[in-house]
C-alpha cells in the first residue's frame, strides 16, 4: 500500500513561502495523478492541486498564481510551493494520489502575524 510522508510545514508570516515536500514509498511514475489537499481548522479536507504523470496542473482558484505543484520520479517526491500566504492558506496539508488512499499525518501550516 502506497503511503505518504508530508514535511516542510510551519510558523510564516503574511505574504510568506513554503515548500511542502511528500515522500512516497514505492515508485510515483507509476501513480499517473497526486494531489495535494488541506484541512483548516474546524472544515473538511479539501483539494488544493493536482499533477499529472505528463506534468499537467491544475488548482483550486483561490490558490491559483500562488502555489505550484510538481513532481520528481526520481526522487519519489511530490512538491507544493507556495506564495503570498494569507491566513486563509493556514491548515493542515495532506498528499495522496486519485483516487486517494490511506492518509498520511499532514504538515501544518500557519500564516500568522
Amino acid at each position: 500500500q502506497v503511503q505518504f510522508v508530508e514535511s516542510g510545514g510551519g510558523l510564516v508570516q503574511p505574504g510568506g513561502s513554503l515548500r511542502l515536500s511528500c515522500a512516497v514509498s514505492g515508485s510515483i511514475f507509476n501513480i499517473p495523478i497526486l494531489d495535494w489537499y488541506r484541512q483548516a481548522p474546524g472544515k473538511q479536507r479539501g483539494w488544493v492541486a493536482r499533477i499529472h504523470n505528463d506534468n499537467r496542473t491544475y488548482y483550486l482558484d483561490s490558490v491559483k498564481g500562488r502555489f505550484t505543484i510538481s513532481r520528481d520520479n526520481a526522487k519519489n517526491t511530490v512538491y507544493l510551493q507556495m506564495s503570498s500566504l494569507t491566513p486563509r492558506d493556514t491548515a493542515i496539508y495532506y498528499c495522496n494520489k486519485f483516487p486517494p488512499g490511506s492518509w498520511g499525518q499532514g504538515t501544518q501550516v500557519t500564516v500568522s502575524s
